[in-house]
């Protein structure tokens, strides 16, 4: 890397304070010496401003530098938008996975991308609007600094590219680096989209959200997070986009995979490490900075639908339970959370006033920042002002800005032309000085993280800290401890040596049409596989069931039947009839499993996100099943139907409940 290193471990004297000289690396500006310490003259001004001394309070340095930019940049800073690598084509066209697979390369895609129809709601925009600029563009005329990452690539590739990026940010006027986002990219998921999680990656792979909650291992969770922060920093990202601290209280609702569960304080035990784990004690240059989301709870959506679309717009909460929702965000806020994000629902009912939560004074300023104290980052979820304005449908954009503003949000995802929004400001709509409040707030994580500082990192130790072994033999243990043993009657696990075993899987995704049936062979010292069914002494049978996605939604009614969820129940039926079978079926929702539970589904597990390896060694006892139930899985269409959508399982009364919150069984 072609780089100047300042590395000076010495105590130095100052009339301000006595500290450490941080490690600075600079690329494009020149650096200053002030006796035997260093610092960057990123305005190159050949003098040392307030906001250039790493020696002074951040609260000083932040000041000084919103004093120096101009309502551009500060606007520009507000935005935080999709940014594409080189080859990158995860929206083109307009919507998601829209063009041709390309190598992704550590350059910059200088493609702006202009969506005339909600990628959502697939219906028109009422005008258009750059979701992504491309990259220099974006950040030298639209001084844009927050970006989303979305592609998937090597830790090489990627390290490269951030350094890229900070490197461009770094040769504009006053050298404000960049922060780099992401959604979560460690999780064995099934129905992994753009905006939710990135899938399968080169980062360790840890069981989905729902299996680290069966865990009940809350030192291994702090783990994880400690494990996927290095990993993150290695290659540049400093920000995520998660976790959520929504409850699964609705078991329809389509992204229940990406919860902890239905459990209000199994699920702010859980954000708590989580926050712990990837920010420390308190943000630093070892910290990845968290978006807890989405205030003040997702989960209590009408009917499940999901409030991505105008058919799904309104949270409710017929059985009373609000604070119920808002405790795991108590959680986040006492472990330190850097932002959270409002969701996209209008709360229906007398309460509040019926608009989206981006939108609502008495959801943002009067609960989340006056009663519960929380004094971070309000970061919108993608879209709200262009499209998904519930309840503001009426209001012009610059109108909708303004209501935002004055709700309490800092940052807006989901535009990257800041154009609207300083019109806001030079129209007198929001002061400026409400501008400078929330750019004081952004530019204090920066400072915080040390990204002033170092913004940059080693390709080397990327390539070398991304997936190590240390990493992968403790994502390993994670995957095993969440799969859950939910029925044992017949004494069937674990298997004995040299069974002979029929493997099958079944995942009809919907893109590979005639080919949901997958036979396994896997080489398994213990246990020996074989083509047919007829051979064999037992069948494991493994159901994937899946909604489509959440971004597949219709808006028609939603059924947890398995049948209704891509799996075929005769063909499952067929087989369990045929031989004596271990049904193992991967929950992202509390399925109804009526269909085939008649009587021959004696021998039932529960996965959350884990791999074929793992579920072996559950079966064959070389790990024993310690999981435990998330959520409450209903008995049948009717239970699910009859719930109230904001009240847990466990708590909806006799007759509800198939396999209970906290079921869990062993060898």
């Amino acid at each position: 890397m072609k780089s100047r290193i300042l590395l000076a471990l010495v105590f130095a004297s100052s009339t301000l304070f006595a500290q450490t000289q941080p490690v600075l690396v600079a690329m494009k500006k020149p650096t200053l010496r002030i006796g035997k310490l260093s610092f960057k003259d990123l305005n190159q001004n050949n003098k040392l401003d307030k906001y250039e001394d790493w020696r002074l309070p951040v609260d000083i340095r932040v000041k000084d530098l919103v004093s120096q930019m101009s309502l551009e940049e500060k606007v520009g800073f507000m935005l935080i938008s999709t940014t594409r690598m080189g080859g990158d084509q995860v929206f083109a066209n307009g919507v998601q996975g829209g063009g041709p697979r390309t190598p992704i390369t550590e350059g910059f895609n200088e493609e702006d991308l202009v969506q005339n129809t909600n990628m959502f709601t697939r219906k028109p925009l009422e005008a258009p609007n750059m979701s992504a600029a491309g990259t220099t563009k974006g950040v030298t005329q639209f001084h844009l600094r927050h970006f989303i990452l979305r592609a998937n690539a090597s830790p090489e590739i990627m390290a490269k590219w951030s350094n890229n990026l900070q490197a461009l940010c770094e040769s504009t006027r006053l050298g404000i680096p960049a922060i780099v986002a992401s959604n979560p990219r460690n999780h064995v998921t099934t129905d992994a989209s753009v905006g939710l999680s990135v899938g399968v990656t080169a980062f360790s792979k840890w069981p989905g959200e729902l299996g680290l909650a069966a865990m009940r291992d809350f030192d291994l969770t702090r783990k994880f997070a400690e494990t996927a922060s290095a990993e993150w920093r290695a290659v540049g990202l400093r920000k995520g986009y998660m976790y959520m601290a929504d409850l699964a209280t609705e078991p329809r609702w389509g992204r229940v995979e990406g919860t902890f569960g239905e459990d209000a304080d199994l699920t702010s035990k859980m954000i708590t490490e989580i926050v712990l784990g990837f920010q420390g004690n308190k943000l630093s240059n070892t910290s990845v900075a968290m978006t807890t989301k989405h205030f003040p709870g997702g989960g209590p959506q009408v009917d499940g639908q999901d409030s991505h679309f105008d058919w799904g717009k309104f949270a409710h909460y017929p059985g009373g339970m609000f604070s119920y929702h808002v405790k795991p965000f108590k959680a986040a806020i006492a472990a330190g959370t850097s932002a959270i994000m409002p969701y996209y629902s209008a709360p229906k009912g007398k309460e509040f006033e019926e608009v989206g939560f981006s939108f609502n004074k008495a959801i943002i300023r009067d609960s989340l920042q006056g009663k519960l104290g929380f004094q971070g980052i309000i970061n919108s979820d993608t879209g709200p002002i262009e499209m998904m304005p519930w309840g503001v449908e009426k209001l012009s954009i610059q109108e909708r800005y303004q209501k935002a503003l004055t709700a309490g949000v800092d940052i807006f995802s989901g535009a990257a032309d800041p154009t609207t929004l300083i019109e806001v400001v030079k129209k007198g709509l929001v002061s400026e000085e409400r501008i400078n409040q929330s750019v004081a707030k952004l530019l204090k994580e920066k400072f915080d993280l040390g990204l002033f500082e170092n913004p940059y990192v080693n390709v080397e130790e990327a390539v070398k800290t991304v997936g190590n072994k240390e990493a992968v033999a403790a994502a390993d243990l994670a995957l095993r401890k969440s799969i859950v043993l939910l029925r044992n009657d017949d004494k069937r696990l674990p298997l004995a040596k040299k069974t002979k075993v029929y493997f099958e899987t079944y995942f009809q995704s919907g893109r590979n049409a005639g080919e949901a049936i997958k036979v396994s062979k896997p080489t398994y010292p213990s246990l020996e596989f074989v083509s047919t069914k007829e051979e064999a002494d037992v069948v494991l049978l493994w159901l994937v069931p899946t909604s489509g996605g959440l971004f597949s939604s219709q808006g028609s009614k939603i059924d947890l039947n398995l049948s209704k969820n891509r799996i075929d129940v005769n063909h499952v039926n067929e087989v369990l009839n045929a031989k004596p079978t271990i049904v193992a079926i991967n929950y992202t929702n509390p399925w109804v499993i009526e269909e085939i539970d008649k009587g021959k589904a004696s021998s039932i597990i529960a996965t959350f996100g884990t791999t074929q390896e793992a579920l072996l060694d559950i079966v064959t006892g070389a790990y024993k099943p310690t999981g435990k139930m998330p959520f409450t899985t209903p008995v049948n269409q009717a239970a699910v139907e009859a719930n109230k959508s904001d009240v847990p399982g466990y708590m909806e009364g006799p007759g509800y409940g198939l396999f209970a919150f906290g079921h869990g069984l062993s060898y």
